[in-house]
């Protein structure tokens, strides 16, 4: 692997198992002087058995050799599990780090992790006890069997060189040979999952315009390219794979072959020369195992590249000093942000402040950055320039796990998790049953909640399939003010409600301004403004107008507008 001294969650992790390979190696070496039981078995049998015809030799002989072929199975057993538990312990020290990487990436809105990286953990986890690293742990034991060779004859060492070298020569080109073919495979593979991912995800829509036809033809377009690369590759590794196993034969028989003319020269004893071919055979049987074993040892490292800069770009977030509950003083100070990883800038210049306890609506058209604003408002995107702060702290730097009970945010995009519907509002934690029926009698779900079978208990379904669109939001903005948070962000959340939804939204916003809390809702419709203070208009990404409902409506209906420049940002 590239760059093996720089420092990273993932080597560091790797790292931690060198004890578990040390284990590994110890174990090989018994394994691999235990693998030579045959020829030894071979040359005794051959040597003292046959010139002596003596029977109990042969069967003490023989159970000899069992009790070793036990024992090398039962040591076999015990490095694979060595490794396994190593590939075990990875996995725990990684999967937080992982699950945490993908969610940041998630959040961000940049296509990188996804499930593809939790198959990456996997695919290293699963290489660990695979026979591949177990042939490459084996490979330095196979200088033992050559010295061996040696010691019986310099010539049949030789010859067992020369076939390492042509293994070696079969292994290079082999990696070179299918390195890029098997690295586009798997990136069209990567490619064609996620496709698929969102067809599934859509599946209603295409089915209701006929369009499962087209979306198919673009799948397997995307599909093919992966089979064709995976082809190329397979045949390239096919191909070397049957040379390395040429080499191997043939190095035994030219072992063989040489050993009986060395035999007949007597140089060599009569078993010496069998025993040199399947010496010979061992020595080659790493670098075979190897060659055989490169696609997966291809992907491992593939999967090894792609988590390793996930984890480098999104490393675990150091613990920050706890601050005290914040009471909903929101300062937006001179923002300028976009989406992530790109340049081009949304919001621009924005400036306002909203006092704890307060209300804003924030209007505007369509594409004026009302929902990135959103976003930096709950600290879920950073800003290019500028900070958004919350009683003072930057809210993108708090700790969410400790400032989320004080949050409530409903997004534009109604997302419900599967579970019960309790445990939707509850955010997943220990459901508090008095704090999820003040919830739903905010928004005015109870009713429909008792009208259910299992109440609080009824399953939403995955993506709260099991709901209207409606219910769905509804039950998402009792998520959003369970627990009466300080400080509550709603995202359009009247886009999926009718004329009751709207009454119940209504008194959800004057509830909440009641018990204290700082209240911010983007909208496009007016009838909402009854419930608000304070209202900004957004164009274009920039503050046009600001102030309360009444002034900033007068300012609108008025004939002649005032420039943007002349509008003063106040404090609510």
């Amino acid at each position: 692997m590239k760059g093996i001294k720089e420092s990273s969650p993932l080597r560091e992790a790797l790292a931690a198992l060198f004890p578990s390979l040390k284990q590994a190696f110890f174990f090989s070496l018994f394994v691999n002087v235990l693998v030579l039981a045959p020829s030894a078995y071979m040359m005794e049998v051959y040597d003292r058995v046959v010139n002596s015809r003596n029977h109990m030799t042969l069967l003490m002989l023989t159970l000899l050799v069992v009790g070793v072929y036990a024992l090398l199975e039962a040591l076999e057993w015990v490095r694979r599990q060595v490794m396994h538990d190593a590939g075990m312990k990875l996995d725990k020290q990684l999967r937080s780090q992982v699950f945490g990487a993908i969610f940041s990436a998630r959040r961000l809105s940049i296509p990188i992790g996804g499930a593809q990286a939790l198959r990456d953990l996997k695919t290293i986890r699963e290489f660990l006890p695979s026979q591949a690293l177990l042939a490459f742990v084996d490979a330095p034991m196979a200088l033992l069997i050559l010295i061996i060779i040696f010691m019986m004859s310099p010539v049949l060492g030789w010859f067992a060189v020369a076939g390492a070298l042509a293994q070696f020569a079969i292994g290079v080109l082999n990696e070179r040979r299918i390195r890029e073919p098997l690295l586009a495979a798997n990136r069209s593979a990567i490619s064609a999952q996620s496709y698929a991912d969102g067809v599934i995800r859509n599946a209603q829509v295409i089915e209701s315009m006929g369009m499962l036809g087209d979306i198919h033809k673009r799948w397997v377009g995307r599909q093919q390219e992966f089979l064709v690369q995976q082809a190329v590759a397979s045949d390239h590794a096919g191909t070397n794979s049957a040379l390395s196993k040429l080499v191997q034969s043939l190095l035994a028989s030219l072992l063989l072959g040489m050993g009986c003319w060395l035999t007949l020269k007597g140089e060599l004893h009569g078993s010496g020369m069998i025993v040199a071919s399947i010496l010979g055979g061992r020595v080659l049987a790493p670098l075979v195992q190897i060659i055989g074993s490169w696609r997966q040892v291809e992907g491992t490292l593939e999967s090894f590249n792609r988590l390793e800069a996930l984890l480098k770009e999104f490393p675990v977030p150091g613990k920050s000093m706890a601050l005290p509950a914040p009471t909903g003083f929101l300062s937006v100070e001179g923002v300028i942000a976009g989406a992530p990883r790109s340049p081009v800038q949304i919001i621009r210049g924005v400036s306002f402040r909203v006092a704890s306890g307060g209300s804003l609506a924030i209007v505007g058209p369509s594409a004026s950055g009302k929902t990135t604003l959103a976003r930096l408002l709950v600290g879920i995107w950073p800003a290019m320039q500028g900070k958004v702060r919350l009683d003072g702290n930057d809210i993108y730097q708090w700790d969410k796990e400790e400032l989320g009970q004080y949050i409530g945010y409903l997004p534009q995009n109604v997302e419900l998790f599967e579970g019960s519907i309790a445990e939707n509002i509850a955010r997943f934690g220990e459901p508090d049953a008095l704090k999820v029926s003040e919830a739903c009698r905010m928004v005015g779900l109870d009713g429909f909640i008792e009208q259910l079978p299992k109440g609080y208990d009824t399953q939403v379904g995955e993506d709260g399939s099991f709901l209207s669109g409606g219910e769905r939001q509804r039950v998402a903005l009792a998520r959003a003010v369970y627990g009466v948070p300080k400080f509550v962000v709603l995202d359009e959340p009247n886009a999926s409600l009718d004329e009751a939804g709207d009454k119940a939204l209504l008194n959800t916003i004057m509830m909440l301004r009641s018990k204290g809390t700082t209240v911010i809702v983007m909208t496009h419709r007016s009838n909402i403004l009854g419930a608000i203070e304070h209202m900004l208009v957004l164009v274009d990404g920039q503050v046009q107008r600001f102030g309360t409902c009444q002034e900033v409506l007068a300012a609108l209906q008025a004939p002649q507008a005032t420039s943007p420049s002349s509008n003063q940002q106040s404090q609510s």
